[in-house]
């Protein structure tokens, strides 16, 4: 497991436990406003314990969660402000290198495919792109739900001189845990997103924000496709805490519960079967803390 690598985990849960104030629908990006302090040592304490890659704090930084006009008049500079807060924990660490994740999130809300709208995207991911670009070592589109999702931040970032990641959430409703077809939350299959990563120029291909039982499945699907395409993708996977069916509101009105019984052991169990599948990329998503990614890099870079 030596070429394995550490991401962090997730923001959120672990600001508010640092004492900043998350209140939908701004979420995580109340914190860049009221206090931006907070978020640097987030990224330094994941850091701390292990994570080789950690990610900007600009995904709630979208009209879905600030509004429009928050967006256009206060966007750029808080994307910058993320972009800032994540390079100087980076840059904070002498005796290795850390990569900085600029997180490309859904556009039009998390788990919602049907809104997507492919003739106003670029607009908006211009503005995230140019304005953590000057930070960043690579993008991570994250929580896509649909493969038209991906294509627009493959297109984004194709003249940044930079490399992408893609992660897609995949469906993790009962019949998916019971070993259903791998999915995204648009109904897609995996198959067909990891056949598109293929010829994509993707550099790794991951699942986040998902429950943790559906993603061996992903992986196992997304690794058949690359061994018959050849392609050589990474594949990655931040997994969710999340209890109960997630789609159930939408991701900027209410607070997800976590569960009580993914702790980091049984977290560790579930990323060991995901390495073994053909992860090579590991981390956590929502709810998923320092204390999970710290038995992660024990247990998988031993």
């Amino acid at each position: 497991m030596s070429t394995m690598r550490i991401l962090d985990g997730g923001m959120s849960r672990e600001l508010m436990r640092l004492g900043a104030e998350l209140k939908q629908p701004e979420w995580s990006a109340l914190a860049l406003i009221n206090s931006p302090d907070i978020v640097r040592e987030v990224h330094k304490e994941f850091i701390a314990v292990g994570s080789q890659v950690i990610t900007t704090n600009s995904y709630a930084l979208v009209p879905f969660h600030i509004g429009e006009d928050r967006f256009w008049k206060e966007g750029p500079a808080l994307i910058r402000l993320a972009g800032r807060l994540a390079r100087e924990a980076a840059n904070s660490i002498a005796d290795r290198k850390v990569l900085v994740a600029g997180s490309l999130p859904p556009i039009f809300g998390s788990y919602e495919p049907q809104n997507f709208q492919p003739s106003r995207v670029q607009d908006y991911l211009h503005v995230l792109v140019e304005n953590l670009g000057p930070f960043v070592d690579v993008w991570l589109g994250e929580t896509l739900s649909l493969i038209d999702e991906a294509e627009a931040v493959r297109e984004a970032v194709a003249t940044s001189g930079k490399p992408f990641w893609i992660s897609f959430t995949v469906a993790d409703d009962e019949a998916a845990i019971e070993g259903g077809e791998p999915r995204l939350r648009s109904s897609e299959r995996v198959e067909d997103a990891a056949s598109w990563a293929a010829s994509s120029g993707a550099e790794a291909f991951l699942f986040n924000c998902s429950k943790p039982e559906v993603m061996q499945a992903a992986v196992e699907t997304a690794a058949r496709v690359f061994r018959k395409t050849d392609a050589q993708i990474e594949i990655g996977v931040y997994a969710n805490a999340f209890e109960g069916d997630q789609g159930e509101t939408a991701a900027n009105e209410g607070l997800h519960e976590t569960r009580d019984d993914l702790n980091d052991d049984a977290y560790s169990r579930f990323a060991c079967s995901w390495a073994e599948a053909g992860a090579t990329i590991i981390g956590g998503c929502c709810g998923i803390g320092a204390a999970h990614i710290h038995r992660l890099g024990k247990t998988l870079l031993r």
